[in-house]
């Protein structure tokens, strides 16, 4: 029972940046107690906010939080809202199924539901300036993509099959949470493009327009606010040290030759 003077109040869980794991980006680890004090909170009005700002990333981590997500929904009986602002995108689209209904902007960029990985050719370049890689490994495969070597027709054949792999997980998930909703031929949907939010609706990719301070409202009053549980930002040596720029160069090449993402 709420108090006639008591301020109604709704847990808002922001998504807001790249998914990756990493300290300060989205990921599992940084949002897991988010997502678990945001649905404590959400039992006693029964509804909780996503706010998603977010082009992608990390394919494992939006499955993670997402699956997290429908598991803290499930158990503590709440209704989950996404509101997506400029940009829920591919993994931030992702995260964006998780809710039982999703609102944006008619000028979101919504969808690019599809997978991507890659990295660089540098072979030929080493091989330019006399430089000879030294590399040994015990395992055919285990240098698979390797960027300082020639490409393999078997290495591409196996990242594509992969990505194939990653892609129907996506397109099942889309179809598992907005049913019947999606009232569109796969082609207009799981192609990889993204779209507006006012094309996102007519293809049942999203349910309507709204943003954070009006959902608020609309799900418990005109006196209702929000309660925003962001993550706490990485701090002193860690936030200096985290990314140099060439670790940052080398580590995201390494990582999209051996992850897939949703971008």
């Amino acid at each position: 029972m709420r108090l006639p003077f008591s301020t109604p109040k709704i847990p808002v869980l922001p998504f807001r940046g790249i998914i990756a794991a990493r300290p300060g980006m989205i990921n599992f680890e940084a949002y897991a107690p988010l997502i678990e004090q945001g649905f404590a909170m959400a039992k006693k009005s029964g509804n909780i906010i996503l706010a998603i700002e977010s082009p992608g990333g990390s394919a494992a981590q939006s499955d993670l939080m997402g699956q997290a997500i429908r598991r803290a929904a499930e158990e503590h009986k709440v209704a989950v809202t996404a509101v997506i602002g400029d940009a829920g995108a591919s993994g931030g689209y992702w995260l964006a199924c998780a809710a039982d209904r999703i609102l944006a902007n008619r000028l979101s960029i919504v969808g690019s539901i599809g997978v991507v990985t890659g990295g660089f050719g540098l072979d030929e370049f080493i091989a330019r300036h006399g430089i000879t890689r030294r590399i040994y490994t015990a395992g055919a495969n285990k240098r698979r993509g390797d960027m300082f070597a020639p490409e393999r027709t078997e290495d591409v054949a196996f990242t594509r099959a992969l990505l194939d792999e990653a892609h129907e997980m996506f397109k099942t998930w889309v179809r598992e949470r907005r049913g019947s909703r999606l009232h569109a031929a796969d082609e207009q949907v799981f192609d990889g493009g993204y779209m507006l939010g006012q094309n996102a609706l007519a293809l049942g990719l999203i349910d309507g327009y709204g943003d954070v301070p009006g959902v608020v409202k609309d799900l418990a009053g005109p006196k209702a606010k929000p309660v925003w549980l962001r993550p706490r930002k990485p701090r002193g040596l860690l936030r200096l040290l985290m990314r140099s720029g060439a670790e940052s160069l080398l580590d995201a090449a390494e990582q999209r030759m051996m992850a897939p993402e949703l971008k």
